[in-house]
């Protein structure tokens, strides 16, 4: 490069979000504890707003604090004027600016985050969240460093107006809540929790199962309780269940049917209390997983044992060797090919989640079976559903090895062709 010449500007990275406390007029003695407002299902609005903006790819979290401790997680800045000298130069592709008691979520906050916005504009959202095109941002901080410091949401929006003109329209869909009274507290928790509902959920557990977990995971929330602690309590509640099938009773394989829904039930909320509280880990969901198969071999296995038990008949144990190895051989192909890399979850049992086969075989994932199960317990032939594991199981395995194989096969003329 010339030594005369201009530098190249640095290559623009995440966004920036900018927080202003709704207690700005209040002095330092005045402040409350939790200057983001209240705490909502176990996190206080601050700390769920600096982990959902990590989560979706934000850079820096600044706190306007004037004269007050900035919140862990953020960085402090007095004023306008302080604003503009840490974000000098300009690499951020927006800059965002929100009342420190939104309500954030991943969802909005990626949604916002690629929303395209003409150079040198700006635009709104009803409730105040302000978003600034990266050509606009020094001339709005420049306004607002000299038009008496505003540090509301309102101040702020009426200078930008003054500046640049009325703001760009943002997508209905990007609709944060803002927490203010404890009647947005609630509707703040309900959003929340609606939130972890799952698309991939069978029926039984969109609307028999996941209500009742909610709010279970609701209560757990607001405890110290980790979510893997709540996996080991889902897993011994499933091996209690499992011992009910050894006996030929109704009353007991009913027990053990119902503890096994309960198992399901109590397994959806480590998952819901690890993504409300920012706690999922690659650990966890691999304990997650293994911790499932685990009860479903151990409930196969008591079945085949009660089944030998009480029909003196020692063949029952091949039905169980069937329904506990195409159990582990699926389990143990879906970590090998789609979780040892990653995360520790998966959303699908293949790399192509459209193909029809594929679907096929995610909804067989899901664990509607059990209401099976509980009707049979009732009258006491739960042995019946072992047959049906005893064949289903290894075809299921089988299939993800044909559409693994059928995968591979595709994708190798691709690679001849390049």
């Amino acid at each position: 490069m010339h030594p005369d010449a201009e530098p190249r500007p640095a290559a623009p990275i995440a966004p920036d979000l900018v927080l202003l406390p709704s207690s700005a007029s209040l002095d330092a003695s005045e402040a409350p504890a939790h200057l983001g407002g209240p705490t909502v299902l176990g996190l206080d609005l601050l700390q769920r707003t600096v982990m959902a903006a990590r989560r979706a790819g934000y850079g820096r979290v600044f706190f306007l604090a004037q004269d007050r401790t900035a919140p862990p997680g953020t960085i402090a800045i007095t004023d306008w004027g302080s604003l503009a000298d840490a974000l000098l130069p300009y690499r951020a592709t927006s800059l965002v600016i929100a009342p420190a008691t939104v309500l954030s979520e991943t969802a909005w906050l990626n949604k916002l985050r690629t929303m395209p916005i003409e150079p040198g504009a700006w635009a709104a959202t009803g409730q105040g969240v302000i978003v600034l095109a990266p050509t606009a941002i020094p001339a709005a901080l420049a306004v607002l460093r000299t038009e008496g410091e505003p540090y509301t949401i309102a101040a702020v929006q009426q200078q930008l107006k003054t500046r640049f003109g009325l703001p760009r329209s943002i997508p209905i869909e990007i609709d944060p809540v803002i927490v203010t009274t404890p009647k947005d507290a609630r509707l703040a928790e309900r959003r929340l929790l609606r939130s972890l509902v799952k698309e991939t959920d069978g029926f039984m557990a969109r609307h028999v199962e996941r209500p009742i977990s909610l709010q279970i995971t609701r209560q757990l929330a607001l405890t110290a309780i980790k979510p893997t602690q709540i996996t080991m309590v889902s897993m011994a509640i499933g091996l209690c269940g499992a011992l009910f099938f050894l006996s030929p009773l109704w009353s007991l394989q009913t027990v053990g049917a119902l503890l096994f829904l309960l198992h399901s039930i109590v397994d959806g909320c480590d998952g819901e209390l690890a993504r409300l509280k920012f706690q999922e880990s690659r650990y966890g969901g691999i304990l997650d997983f293994w911790t499932d198969n685990i009860v479903h071999v151990a409930v196969f296995g008591c079945m085949a044992v009660g089944w030998v038990l009480s029909s003196a008949a020692a063949w029952p144990l091949l039905l169980g060797a069937a329904a506990i190895l195409g159990t582990l051989g699926s389990a143990g192909f879906v970590y090998w090919r789609q979780m040892r890399s990653r995360d520790g979850s998966f959303t699908s049992v293949s790399t192509a989640p459209d193909d029809p086969l594929a679907r096929l075989l995610d909804a067989a994932s899901r664990r509607d079976f059990i209401y099976l199960v509980i009707i049979l317990a009732l009258f006491g032939k739960s042995s019946w559903f072992l047959i049906l594991a005893s064949v289903g199981a290894p075809a299921y395995f089988f299939l993800l090895l044909f559409l693994a194989a059928r995968e591979r096969a595709q994708r190798r003329p691709a690679k001849s062709e390049a």
